[in-house]
């Protein structure tokens, strides 16, 4: 009751006085708002400024708007004067990435209608355990396991007795199944020390029998890659066709996992 009290008095002064207030509220170790949901529902809109401890990018997203779209993001650097929009978030991804290391992938990631470049890192290394360890940051540790027993199953690599890490470089999470394709090759360069080419990108689902599936917004995220200099985008067959690919890169559709390797490591 206090809550909604609170709530209520605030949300009268922004209607009748017509000023933005903003509440802050305490988030919980599983990212909820602390206390009763009654908050969330009271108010126009939720946002949530987050980031990793260690980076200084924080990343501010919308999960409920009563009045507009909930799928834009906006991105913020930390310096001396404060908080900066950071405009091109692809280029600060990518600014410190390594060419010729064998687990290192782009991805073309949508973040709400926005794309974004994005560094994938894997290191496939033998176990010294009974178990082996799959470690991931920044990607869901369940869809990394049932990508590797898609490329185990379907392409033939022994994986069973290796660990695995993965990790999304600066500190952004990605939770869409059109990172897929970018994982699997990450792990299988990596596990034959192979390294991919650093002007490709990479963009599409993996279903369980090994097929390469289509991903919305493709137009926009090769666009994205070509305005960064990529000359390559390994994309699904199926998205081919339909829009119209920008000058300076090609365009390589694949239906299967075991043809994507053979594009992106030359089989």
């Amino acid at each position: 009751s206090q809550v909604r009290e609170c709530t209520s008095h605030l949300m009268r002064m922004a209607k009748t006085k017509g000023i933005a207030v903003f509440i802050v509220g305490h988030v919980t170790k599983e990212g909820n708002i602390a206390g009763p949901r009654l908050l969330e529902h009271m108010v126009d809109a939720v946002l949530y400024f987050e980031g990793e401890r260690h980076h200084t990018f924080r990343i501010l997203r919308a999960v409920k708007n009563r009045f507009g779209s909930t799928n834009e993001i906006g991105v913020f650097e930390m310096k001396e004067v404060g908080l900066e929009e950071v405009l091109n978030p692809s280029e600060i991804f990518l600014e410190e990435r390594s060419k010729g290391a064998a687990g290192s992938t782009v991805v073309a990631s949508l973040e709400g209608t926005r794309p974004m470049l994005v560094e994938l890192h894997a290191l496939i290394s033998p176990t010294s355990f009974g178990n082996p360890r799959r470690m991931a940051t920044g990607i869901d540790h369940n869809r990394v396991s049932l990508l590797m027993a898609v490329l185990e199953k379907r392409v033939g690599l022994l994986l069973q007795n290796q660990d695995a890490y993965l990790n999304v470089a600066g500190g952004v999470r990605l939770d869409e199944p059109a990172i897929d394709l970018a994982v699997a090759i990450s792990i299988a360069s990596s596990f034959r020390d192979s390294p991919t080419k650093p002007t490709d990108v990479m963009i599409g689902e993996i279903g369980l029998t090994g097929e390469v599936r289509r991903v919305s917004r493709i137009e926009q995220r090769v666009h994205e890659a070509a305005k960064l200099g990529f000359t390559r985008a390994i994309i699904p067959d199926k998205n081919i066709g339909g829009w119209t690919v920008p000058k300076g890169i090609q365009v390589v559709g694949v239906s299967t996992v075991y043809e994507a390797l053979q594009a992106a490591l030359g089989g």
